[in-house]
């Protein structure tokens, strides 16, 4: 039994060495990493009796331009109307999104066909 507690005691001793070697090495490690700066909240003011202010209006996004806006558009500053080609050349479309939209347009009854390929506002 004598031996068992001088093991006992042997243990101990090294894990109080083990403790004090481990609050070494976090000491420094506090001490090398750099504090973040916290803010200090402020006190809250206490409440003021005046009028409450308006409150401002959100300001309005500008609104996209659509594909079928944008055709419309040119088609309406044409006199005489507006092919196919003369459209993907104004608006930079690809010729499927021109007929796409030609198609929505004519369904909604915003344009009309004068002949084939020319089109004007309804």
């Amino acid at each position: 039994m004598k031996e068992f507690d001088v093991a006992l005691k042997a243990v101990a001793e090294g894990l109080k060495t083990l403790a004090q070697g481990m609050e070494k090495i976090a000491e420094k490690l506090e001490e090398s990493i750099p504090k973040k700066k916290t803010k200090v909240k402020a006190k809250a003011k206490p409440a003021r009796k005046t009028a409450a202010k308006p409150k401002k209006a959100p300001a309005e996004k500008a609104a996209k331009e659509t594909a079928a806006d944008t055709v419309l558009t040119v088609i309406k500053r044409s006199k005489k109307g507006v092919n196919s080609a003369n459209l993907i050349e104004k608006t930079g479309f690809d010729k499927k999104k021109i007929a796409n939209t030609i198609f929505k347009l004519r369904k909604q009854g915003k344009i009309k066909s004068v002949n084939r390929g020319v089109y004007t506002k309804a």
